[in-house]
This record gives C-alpha cells, sequence and structure tokens, in this order.
C-alpha cells in the first residue's frame, strides 16, 4: 500500500461524515413529520415505476443485556425480556400504519434487523417478528435477509432458528480478540467462542458471515490489532467491516467510561488501517471501499466489480437505490426524495402510536441540489471515481460550471495526490481511498457552509 506522509495525516486528522447518507442525518429537521412521510409513502404507491420496485426493510432491536463502553448506538441496557414482548406489540402497530399508505404486500428484497442486538429477541419473539413481516409485505426469494448477531447470545441451535425463518446472511459482533481490549470496552467475548459460532453457521448453509472490527479503541497498538487481523483471516468470514473507534463521549454517555490516555494515537490508528489492508488484501479479500472488505466471490465485491455498488443507512450495499422503510424505536428511512427518522426514545415511541400516529418526528424533503450532490459523492464514495458525461445527462448540468467552486478545491487534493482530474473525471487515487471521506466533503455543501465538524466521527 502506498506510504502516507505525516503531514497528509495531520491535514486530515479532522472530523467527517461517514455518507451513509446526503444530507446527513444532522441536518434532518423537525418540522419534516409523519404527515410529509405520509405523503412520500403515498406518492410511491401511486407511482406505477416507484411501486415496481422493490423495497428494503430496516427494523431497529434496542436492547442489549449489557453495555459496551464504545457503543454510539440507540440502545437500551435490559436483563428483562418481557420489555421485548411489549416493543414487538408495538412495532405491529407501526408495521399496520405503514402499509395503509404504502400497501401491503409490497415486495421486499433486502431485510436488516440491527440494534442494539437483535438476538436480545428469544426465538418465539423473532418468529413474531418475521410472521409480522411477512403478513404486511412479501420477501422475494434470492433477497438479502440479514441479522446483528451478538456472539455471545447465540448458539448453534439458535443460528438454526435463524435460518430456517429464511436469514441468510449473519453480521457478528467481535471489535477485537484481545483480552486486554475486551477488558478497556467492557465485552469479554473469547476468540473460540467466534470460532465455533461461524463453522455453525457454514453448517446451517448461510450465504454470508460479516465479521465487525473496530480499530482504535483503547489499549488497542499495532502489534496487538494484527494479531486480530491474522485471527479473522484465519477465521475467513465472507466480509469484513473495519470502522475507525470515534471517541466522543460528550454526546455518547457510555464513552465516558473509557480512559482517554489508553487510546492510540492517530498515527497509530492509521498504521492499524494500513496493516489491515496489506493483511486482508493478501488474504484474498477485495477492498470494496472505506470501511468494508469482501472475499471475490461475495455479493459485495461482485457489485464493486460491476459498478453496482450502492451506499446506504447500514453502509455499503448491493441494493439499487431503492427505498427504505425504518421500524422501530429511532429507525432512519428513505422514501422517494426523502428521509425520515423515528423517535429516538421508548416512551415517545409509544406514545405516537399509542394515538395512531406514526412515530416520524424528524426528517429532510431533498432538493435538487441535494440530489446532485448526492450523486457525487456516492460515486466517490463507492466507485471512487466521478464521470462528469453521465452526471450531466443524468441532472442537465455543465459540471464543470456547476462544480466549480469544488473543482477548485480538489487541485489541492491532486498537488497532494489524492485524487486525479482528468478531462472528464474525478479519480481518487489508492492514497487517497485512506482518506475518502475527506474528499466527498469538498461536495458536501452544508458542511462547506457551517464548518462545524466536531460532531462526526474523526476520518482516521
Amino acid at each position: 500500500m502506498p506510504a502516507v506522509s505525516p503531514d497528509l495525516l495531520r491535514r486530515f486528522d479532522v472530523p467527517g461524515p461517514r455518507y451513509t447518507s446526503y444530507p446527513t442525518a444532522d441536518r434532518f429537521v423537525e418540522a419534516f413529520g409523519q404527515e410529509d412521510y405520509v405523503l412520500a409513502l403515498e406518492q410511491r404507491r401511486s407511482c406505477a415505476v416507484a411501486k415496481a420496485l422493490p423495497l428494503s426493510l430496516y427494523v431497529h432491536i434496542p436492547f442489549c443485556e449489557s453495555l459496551c463502553y464504545y457503543c454510539a448506538c440507540n440502545k437500551i441496557i435490559t436483563r428483562h425480556p418481557e420489555r421485548a414482548t411489549v416493543y414487538l406489540r408495538y412495532l405491529a402497530r407501526e408495521i399496520a400504519l405503514q402499509t395503509t399508505h404504502c400497501g401491503v404486500g409490497q415486495v421486499v428484497s433486502q431485510l436488516h434487523l440491527g440494534g442494539g442486538t437483535p438476538t436480545f429477541l428469544a426465538d418465539a419473539g423473532l418468529r413474531e417478528l418475521m410472521a409480522m413481516l411477512q403478513r404486511s409485505f412479501a420477501l422475494a426469494p434470492g433477497g438479502e435477509y440479514s441479522i446483528e448477531v451478538d456472539p455471545r447470545t447465540v448458539d448453534a441451535d439458535r443460528l438454526a432458528c435463524l435460518a430456517e425463518l429464511g436469514f441468510n446472511r449473519l453480521s457478528l459482533g467481535v471489535q477485537d480478540f484481545d483480552a486486554g481490549v475486551q477488558k478497556a470496552v467492557h465485552r469479554a467475548q473469547p476468540a473460540e467462542q467466534v470460532f465455533a459460532l461461524l463453522q455453525a453457521a457454514r453448517a446451517q448453509g448461510f450465504d454470508s458471515v460479516n465479521v465487525d472490527l473496530i480499530y482504535g479503541l483503547p489499549r488497542q497498538t499495532p502489534e496487538s490489532f494484527e494479531r486480530t487481523l491474522a485471527q479473522t483471516v484465519q477465521l475467513r468470514p465472507e466480509r469484513i467491516a473495519l470502522y475507525a473507534y470515534a471517541h466522543l463521549p460528550e454526546r455518547f454517555k457510555p464513552q465516558r467510561r473509557i480512559v482517554s490516555a489508553e487510546l492510540p494515537a492517530a498515527a497509530a490508528k492509521l498504521e492499524m488501517l494500513a496493516r489491515a489492508l496489506d493483511a486482508f488484501i493478501a488474504a484474498g479479500y477485495v477492498y470494496v471501499g472505506m470501511d468494508h472488505f469482501a472475499l471475490p466471490s461475495d455479493a459485495l465485491a461482485v457489485a464493486k466489480r460491476q459498478g453496482r455498488l450502492h451506499r446506504n443507512f447500514q453502509g455499503y450495499s448491493t441494493q439499487p437505490d431503492c427505498d427504505l422503510i425504518g421500524l422501530g424505536v429511532s429507525a432512519i428511512g428513505r422514501v422517494g426524495a426523502s428521509y425520515s427518522q423515528n423517535a429516538k426514545t421508548l416512551d415517545e415511541y409509544y406514545d405516537f402510536l399509542d394515538q395512531g400516529r406514526l412515530p416520524v418526528v424528524r426528517g429532510l424533503a431533498l432538493t435538487r441540489d441535494d440530489l446532485v450532490r448526492r450523486a457525487a459523492i456516492m460515486a466517490i464514495m463507492c466507485q471512487g471515481e466521478l464521470l462528469f458525461e453521465p452526471m450531466e445527462q443524468a441532472w442537465l448540468i455543465d459540471f464543470r460550471q456547476y462544480f466549480a467552486v469544488e473543482l477548485a478545491q480538489l487541485e489541492n487534493l491532486a498537488e497532494q495526490g489524492l485524487v486525479r482530474i482528468g478531462p472528464e473525471s474525478v479519480t481518487v487515487s489508492a492514497t487517497g481511498w485512506f482518506f475518502v471521506r475527506g474528499i466527498a466533503m469538498v461536495f458536501d455543501r452544508y458542511l462547506q457552509a457551517d464548518r462545524n465538524r466536531a460532531r462526526f466521527s474523526r476520518i482516521i
């Protein structure tokens, strides 16, 4: 991999969005509410072209049995399984309200259960949830049906249940195999447990298993993380998601339990990233982009080769730009040219549904400029190449005129070797992939206008 100079490292040791959407979720406004979301659903229902496209579903299960100190997800720590029973009852109400406006029987080609810990639900609860979804939506044969799994809460029998329910993809939360790091983040999880679980998943015939890793955690060093990388290569999951830890204790209370002095420096974090790139590529993985790796035969790598890679609120995806319905507390959705988010607390979420209202509390109706810039940012993030002519044809713009300011800013990045600006395109260089978020930020009109970036994780 290319060397990264200390000067580049200092310049890009700044916060920036991950661009799972554009505009980013911090731009959502409370002026966008249930009425706006219902309008978007009904417009989709009345549009034959939109209605013919499959949906993506995301269901948020907020409960966890124990607290991981690094976590920035919307979660509720509890050891009371009966809370899930109540939650499922309200999810049923939300699904009924959603289908009132978008129609029963809409085809779904992608389903993801996230959290929290979706496997907090007992087998009976998972069966109830899947029955709800199957009554209201048509889950397409051959679709991608995935669930996030805490290896500490699942065994071979539970995996058999998940396979029976139709899940064909798993995401295992590992983060780090080092016992010292696990202790520092309050997540003890023996490697043997993870290896046994993946072996059981293979026996059950799951199409793909993803493993989540995090670099930049307390007590991590490049050397200790390299051991985790070696174990991950030995595990050989179909996909690997490698995330940089974002230490934002002022926003996420659990992170205040992390000792800041134990966090690795920015240079060490970048070395961990470089070693990960080397280790996974040497092991035959395709570097999909920013935080995702996949074996060449996996659907994600195939999509990258064929130029069909996309990015949504769950990260890189093989699914095209389809509408996403978010279900559950804090869930984010995308319908047409709008984003929406549900209430973030259980009490507020339940209150809305008790009133017979969808629990949408904020969102955004995208402008034409938002859509143009989203296309540019996603091309950078997914293909590493922004072609001028397709953008001009799709959006009826003169690219060089529309993005004159941005192209001038990119000249500086080109001088640093991060991008190449040609007569018909902007291409991210091998070095530039380390800082692809920083390159995408050039096209972010909101970010360029206010420069208030402290709320985001750091790029490296």
